[in-house]
């Protein structure tokens, strides 16, 4: 899987929220600072030859709708992030977290919680 563009995310993340969509229908779902239809269409192409997405044509359009689901990227993005920047460690990320964010006691509470959650399961 290959990392995606800010503006390549950005239409994915419509994407995941819409499911399926006309380029007229992603591009009306920014609220401010809305890209032209030939900007989200150039977008649209790139990641249907990345991978991420594919359409379906209707008459003269193309439905789109995406082949990588948001947990798979999201996955793929957080285990790129651990390796770059902590070293491929877990431990070290919410080391850096507790350390750099002021994390108050009940977030810290809820985070064991999901800890023990998942160990409970596995």
């Amino acid at each position: 899987m290959k990392e995606l563009t800010k503006a390549e995310e950005r239409i994915m993340q419509l994407l995941w929220k819409l499911e399926k969509a006309f380029t007229r229908e992603i591009v009306d779902e920014f609220e401010n600072n809305k890209p032209s239809y030939t900007t989200v269409a150039t977008v649209l192409t790139v990641l249907e030859q990345k991978g991420f997405v594919a359409n379906e044509k209707l008459g003269n359009s193309k439905r789109y709708h995406p082949l990588v689901t948001k947990e798979q990227y999201s996955d793929f993005a957080l285990n790129n992030v651990v390796g770059k920047y902590f070293e491929g460690s877990l431990s070290k990320l919410v080391s850096f977290f507790t350390e750099k964010k002021d994390m108050d006691l009940d977030e810290l509470n809820e985070i064991m919680d999901i800890i023990e959650k998942n160990k409970k399961e596995k």
